[in-house]
């Protein structure tokens, strides 16, 4: 270091215990007359008094209460107990109509579920999001492309519980304006998700009967409000624009955009890029970040998700699909190039390629751009 400040041995004064210099009449000392205090004692001894009180008090107290907000507990995203896969899902069937959040419809699923998508055989409700037979016909689609419509598929079901509720919200939305009920609009759409419209019209506010399953669903809302915000930027490390190949040579087969699936016949948004490769080519992460789901799904087959963390504020996900092997495991932390599994045909496939995605802030983009050509 070569900032010059005192060393603690000069700080201290001489080493060695040698005894400081003397002036050479020290020998025989004046003697002084004793004062009383001086002003500045006068002045400053009050004050420090003072200090050493409040001090004295803050501590017992508990100390000083910080400026800044404890968010050392917050979580991300990423953190939330939801499969990753549903995220994008659950955020756009929650931008249909401004009353809900993505939360409202993770914590009404939790409700209704659990997240486990077994059929009630009293109610009939089948799925994640708890339909019955005719309450699919009225909002169920094929929202993922898969080529059917089912109420067990937790992209379907996610989508057509937001198109319901949003319906709700809109009917809600009309009988307060009107002025004919009053109340939180999130709270009057799901009395009328619980009791129906009518319900909520007669009794013009949140009726009594709504009013258990209204609690529980807002008791389950704190567990997944993270997926309402975005996460501290540059809590994914340096942002950067760029992905290296996933695999190589980069050949593709199928770009994304709209497109007519070679199985179903349906014509939709093709969510990421197909690249042509040989069955068992090896697929690597295209940029550092931890795998937050590894496993089967029935569209997607084997598929792998990487959390790259933030861009510029934004969550960057990367997909990995039709894998043969899965050659990674959840939570594991990946570099740019580290092998995460094989190329396959598994799920809603006709051959050997590799689906990638690029998922940005829980919306598909367009992957062209953020890959580098040649790796």
């Amino acid at each position: 270091m070569n900032d010059e400040r005192l060393t603690v041995a000069e700080a201290a004064g001489p080493a060695d215990g040698e005894p400081p210099e003397q002036p050479e009449d020290s020998a025989r000392p004046e003697k002084r007359k004793r004062r009383g205090p001086g002003p500045f004692t006068l002045l400053l001894l009050p004050a420090l008094v003072t200090v050493i009180g409040v001090a004295g008090f803050l501590a017992l107290a508990g100390g000083l209460p910080t400026p800044w907000p404890d968010d050392s507990g917050s979580k991300s995203a990423a953190d939330v107990d939801v499969d990753p896969s549903y995220v994008p899902w659950l955020r756009k069937a929650a931008s249909a109509c401004t009353v809900l959040d993505p939360s409202v419809l993770a914590a009404q699923i939790d409700q209704l579920s659990g997240w486990s998508d077994d059929t009630d055989e009293l109610s009939g409700q089948k799925g994640i999001a708890a339909f019955t037979d005719s309450e699919w016909r009225a909002w169920g689609k094929d929202d993922d492309g898969s080529g059917t419509s089912s109420p067990r598929d937790p992209a379907d079901a996610i989508m057509a519980l937001g198109r319901r509720d949003c319906s709700l919200a809109g009917e809600v939305t009309e009988l307060r304006t009107e002025g004919r009920v009053s109340g939180d609009l999130v709270d009057l759409t799901l009395a009328a998700y619980a009791t129906g419209t009518d319900a909520v019209r007669k009794a013009g506010r949140v009726p009594a009967e709504a009013e258990t399953y209204l609690a529980e669903v807002r008791a389950l809302l704190p567990r997944y409000e993270a997926l309402d915000r975005e996460d501290p930027a540059g809590a994914g490390g340096t942002a950067g624009a760029l992905l290296t190949a996933p695999v190589s040579p980069l050949t593709v087969t199928s770009p994304y955009g709209s497109r007519e699936h070679p199985l179903t016949g349906v014509t939709k948004l093709h969510t990421g890029v197909d690249f042509a490769a040989p069955q068992g080519a090896q697929v690597v992460a295209a940029r550092r970040g931890r795998v937050v789901f590894a496993a089967h799904t029935r569209a997607y087959g084997n598929r792998v998700v990487v959390d790259h963390g933030t861009i510029q504020g934004k969550r960057l996900e990367t997909t990995y699909s039709h894998l043969s092997v899965l050659e990674s495991a959840v939570g594991q932390s990946v570099e740019a190039g580290t092998p995460i599994g094989r190329v396959g045909s598994t799920g809603l496939s006709t051959g050997p390629h590799l689906h990638f995605e690029v998922v940005l802030d829980g919306y598909y983009t367009d992957p062209g751009p953020w890959l580098v050509r040649g790796g």
